[in-house]
């Protein structure tokens, strides 16, 4: 019989490990607590080394970085911008700031990310656009080697969201490095963290300075506070910059323990009816941030979703991730849906969706995926379980 966790098992939770106090009481110590200090040059440093920038600017949020590299990318309202379909929202809402219209592409089923045959379809559709945005989702990078070349073929800048992928790789280049510009997070559930804070990599020197100026309300040199253009409150705190100098240091460690909580999965799923997000092992290596699982077709219980609210009625040896994660809930587990496409939104269900085929990936990953309790600090006995409560799921 399956008991219930007695303590709650998170989907993907920090992991602190005690440098980041350090750096934390430096700042309060030496009173660097706004924008400027040690910590913030350090961890930009850290960043643009590791991932192979040029530069790197510390920002508040990677929205705020999104935000920026859309503004530096040129984006001007009424300009149709191509952007992954599956992502949080945070990849798309930028282009809005801007007054952009995001045009969504579909997924390729082998990494789950951006389709080069359906961006080259969007290409030939509006040839005039001139900037597209990449997802690497849930930390699998996509096959951005041939999105990298499709823009250059149209001349289209090409701003690659890592938020969720620092650390993975592409034929032994890290994620963050391949675009014009990039993005990476430290948001509280990413695979090292600040509690929130992201950061701006490009080679571009000057895109660097402008994204420096423009984070800090654009403030021109003079005297005084003198101001000729829109700027904003995005700067990293030194504060926060502390938290990540402290856990730079163990991304290659978290990355690991995330490989080993996907293999396991992996391994206890043999025999059901499911599979993994997959990636390409000859191209790609992951960082592993969540591990999600997909139900195959043949498998699926009926499910039913509205705008807000998700059924299922139960078969014999089916099931569905309504059920599965009803499930884990109620044993005190978190679990979660896969994203659910931009096109699908609300907000943004009257812009352009691209997909090339009889129907879209994304619909179809978005009905039998989810994502799977993710974190390292879970027990190999607490995985174990999660394995056999979704195991109950198919009798």
């Amino acid at each position: 019989m399956i008991k219930p966790f007695a303590n709650k098992v998170w989907l993907s939770t920090p992991t602190m490990h005690g440098e980041e106090l350090t750096y934390m009481t430096e700042a309060y110590q030496t009173n660097w607590m706004s924008t400027i200090g040690q910590n913030i040059n350090e961890v930009e440093k850290l960043a643009s080394d590791y991932v192979g920038t040029k530069y790197a600017v510390g920002l508040s949020a990677g929205t705020a970085a999104l935000h920026l590299a859309v503004k530096l990318a040129g984006v001007k309202r009424g300009a149709k911008v191509f952007c992954s379909d599956m992502t949080f929202a945070a990849t798309v809402n930028p282009v809005v700031y801007e007054g952009g219209v995001p045009v969504f592409i579909d997924s390729e089923r082998e990494t789950w990310n951006m389709d080069p045959v359906a961006l080259e379809k969007a290409f030939s559709l509006y040839p005039e656009v001139k900037t597209v945005i990449m997802v690497h989702l849930y930390g699998t990078p996509g096959k951005i080697e041939q999105i990298k070349a499709i823009c250059d073929r149209h001349g289209a800048t090409l701003i690659e969201d890592a938020a969720e992928s620092l650390g993975a790789t592409y034929n032994g280049k890290q994620t963050g490095s391949f675009g014009q510009f990039n993005v990476i997070s430290f948001n509280g559930n990413k695979i090292i963290t600040g509690s929130s804070g992201g950061m701006l990599l490009t080679d571009d020197e000057e895109a660097a300075n402008k994204v420096r100026k423009w984070s800090t309300q654009s403030r021109e040199a003079a005297p005084w506070y003198q101001h000729e253009e829109p700027g904003y409150n995005y700067r990293m705190s030194n504060v926060i910059a502390g938290v990540v100098r402290g856990q730079f240091p163990y991304l290659g460690e978290h990355i690991a323990r995330k490989k080993a909580i996907y293999q396991r999965y992996q391994e206890g799923f043999k025999g059901l009816p499911v599979s993994m997000n997959p990636y390409i092992e000859k191209e790609m290596e992951p960082n592993f941030w969540l591990s999600c699982l997909l139900v195959d077709k043949d498998a699926m219980c009926k499910q039913a979703r509205t705008a807000t609210e998700a059924s299922f009625e139960k078969e014999p040896g089916k099931t569905c991730p309504t059920e599965i994660l009803e499930k884990l809930a109620a044993y005190n587990a978190e679990g979660r849906p896969i994203w659910k496409p931009m096109h699908m939104q609300p907000i943004y269900k009257d812009c352009d969706f691209i997909f090339v085929g009889d129907t879209p990936a994304n619909e179809d990953i978005f009905e039998r995926g989810l994502c799977l309790p993710s974190d390292i600090t879970m027990t190999i006995e607490e995985q174990d379980t999660v394995i056999e409560i979704v195991k109950s799921c198919f009798k």
